[in-house]
């Protein structure tokens, strides 16, 4: 049987899709997984395959004194990734970016393995940029994307299968909604955001009275509440059974989680990540916002969630764009390349 590695990682945006096609490819090809010991590798754990774990340096945007150990942190990285691919020894290696697939593409690259790697953004990560040149194709979500790349490719984006097996009546009964509200489904990413989280909280009292609002707000980060048909949770495993109960969903504009509301169909009010970041939430969220896809609510315009989700409620040309809208999972693109290397 043939053999492909996946790697990405740092956060849950790099691996959450890599999961989505190694479901496809598992009866197919035997998988390993090359990471760190973050977010990774409790996510890959579920899957029982092969993990290789090594240790990676982040860059850290801005001035940092630690950002001059990265030169020799990176040479050790690459060796514990060579140490992990000939052990292995695949037929193709698939990144989805993040810092810890840099080590692994230029180790793989070293020892003619030949590498795809993912793009999920509008505009191109560090590490994609970096590693592009060492790849056969640069897979992208986003078709403009592509043409950054001389080998760039546009296939959609990975797209876990079971978001569209939720059920809403069952959903509803799970979370103890009566289902005669609307219901808005609010989550700031893996871990939370402390921004979203307490701009919530300041107006749940009366967004409860109007609607059933199912709080995701991250570990550690539930609080003390007995307002009716106010739910919240760290983490929901099952997202099928968030994303179906929904009506509308405020987020951050990952574009993972921007494909998947698109996909399903939902609408959205997104709140890109601002502070230290390239600016790839706001431009993803720009994108979309620009064809009617989804609404748009800076951060710093958060004290006025209530009234952005009753306007999203209210805004029926978002519901029509997205009734005909287009955008659906790119796994069969992906895998299609996928298995080029693995005849």
């Amino acid at each position: 049987m043939k053999k492909i590695l996946f790697t990405g990682g740092g956060s849950a945006g790099h691996v959450v899709p890599n999961i989505a096609i190694i479901h496809a490819l598992k009866d197919r090809a035997d998988v390993c997984y090359i990471g760190t010991d973050g977010p990774e590798k409790g996510l890959v754990s579920a899957l029982k395959i092969p993990y290789f774990q090594i240790s990676c340096p982040k860059f850290v945007r801005g001035f940092s004194l630690g950002n001059f150990r990265i030169p020799a942190e990176f040479i050790r990285a690459e060796k514990q990734a060579a140490e992990g691919l000939r052990a292995f020894r695949p037929d193709v290696v698939f990144s989805k970016g993040g810092y810890v697939a840099l080590p692994v593409v230029f180790a793989a690259r070293k020892l003619k393995i030949p590498c795809l790697t993912h793009e999920s953004d509008l505009s191109p990560g560090l590490a994609n940029r970096l590693m592009a040149h060492k790849c056969r194709y640069v897979l992208t979500s986003f078709p403009e994307t592509a043409d950054r790349f001389r080998n760039g490719k546009y296939c959609g984006s990975p797209l876990r299968e079971e978001l569209f097996r939720g059920d809403r009546e069952a959903a509803r009964k799970k979370y103890g909604f009566s289902g005669k509200k609307k219901t808005v489904l609010v989550f700031g990413g893996g871990s939370g955001s402390r921004a979203i989280n307490e701009a919530l909280r300041r107006h749940i009292a009366a967004l409860a009275r109007q609607y059933d609002v199912l709080h995701l707000c991250g570990k550690g980060n539930v609080v003390t509440s007995n307002i009716p048909g106010y739910v919240q949770k760290e983490f929901e495993p099952e997202m099928a059974d968030a994303y179906a109960v929904a009506d509308l969903v405020v987020s951050r504009a990952g574009s993972n989680t921007v494909f998947e509301l698109l996909a399903l169909k939902k609408p959205a009010l997104l709140v890109p990540l601002e502070g230290k970041t390239r600016g790839d939430q706001a431009q993803n969220a720009a994108y979309f916002q620009k064809r009617g896809l989804c609404r748009v609510l800076s951060q710093s315009d958060l004290g006025f969630l209530p009234e952005a989700i009753e306007d999203a409620f209210r805004d029926e040309q978002l519901l029509s764009a997205l009734a005909v809208s287009d955008f659906t999972g790119g796994n069969a693109n992906i895998l299609h390349e996928i298995r080029r290397f693995l005849v």
